[in-house]
């Protein structure tokens, strides 16, 4: 059974834009993906949209439906109302592009910040033993698709760009917190964590782990323990006495 929906979509580029209304017919089991590309091959031959896999696995087709982050094309039409007028707009904490695409480089530049795995120096590869029961606690954060909805609804950067300098944003501190959680990871974290990836910015909200597609508990299982550890480091009365006393030796 099909009937007519009224969407409102952004259209514009970097410099000016504003919304345009489109009628578009759905049909049963449809999901809002579904729906742009049939105003592409009818209304809206030139509407630029990024996507890719269509499965809910590749990240692409990330924009804010109704002001809420999500990906298009796990979001069903049968949420709506049928009445409902639908709205679509691009990611709003980056740089638009074109219509619903947006700038994301922000996310890779700060991936590049992030060392890699660092095994200890006395294993050589091919050496790594680990039990199951040791990674169990961090393969829960390699489920994530980098679709940037954590990114893009993280207040910290959404609402202020000046702090995009100085914060990696909770996809990338979820990345550090992994490593960190690895029982054959020798490189300390801590640190590079609180002082150049911005943990302290943090104020565990749990908008992230709310809009994450793969129901990773971000705030709760990552960030969390992260910043602990960082305590742990940081304000510990007894770590804090024997950095002195080495120092003083």
């Amino acid at each position: 059974m099909s009937y007519w929906a009224h969407f409102r979509i952004w259209r514009g580029d970097s410099q000016k834009g504003e919304f345009v209304d489109y009628p578009a017919e759905v049909n049963e089991g449809e999901v809002v993906l579904d729906i742009i590309h049939r105003l592409q091959q009818t209304e809206a031959g030139d509407l630029a949209v990024r996507w890719n896999c269509k499965a809910g696995k590749c990240g692409s087709c990330s924009a804010e439906i109704n002001g809420k982050p999500r990906l298009m094309c796990m979001t069903r039409m049968s949420t709506f109302d049928p009445d409902e007028v639908v709205t679509v707009t691009p990611l709003r904490t980056f740089p638009v592009i074109r219509d619903l695409v947006t700038d994301v480089s922000f996310n890779y530049e700060k991936a590049r910040h992030v060392p890699s795995f660092a095994p200890p120096p006395d294993l050589a590869p091919g050496e790594y033993r680990m039990q199951q029961v040791d990674v169990e606690r961090s393969q829960e954060f390699r489920k994530c698709i980098e679709c940037y909805l954590c990114q893009n609804v993280c207040h910290v950067v959404r609402d202020h760009e000046d702090n995009k300098r100085h914060y990696a944003g909770p996809r990338y501190l979820m990345r550090i917190a992994e490593l960190d959680m690895h029982p054959l990871d020798a490189a300390d974290r801590k640190r590079e964590a609180q002082q150049e990836h911005g943990l302290g910015y943090c104020n565990i909200t749990k908008c992230c782990t709310e809009v994450c597609p793969e129901h990773i508990k971000i705030t709760d299982n990552a960030l969390i323990p992260l910043k602990e550890r960082v305590v742990d480091r940081k304000y510990d009365p007894l770590v804090w006495l024997g950095n002195k006393i080495r120092r003083r030796s």
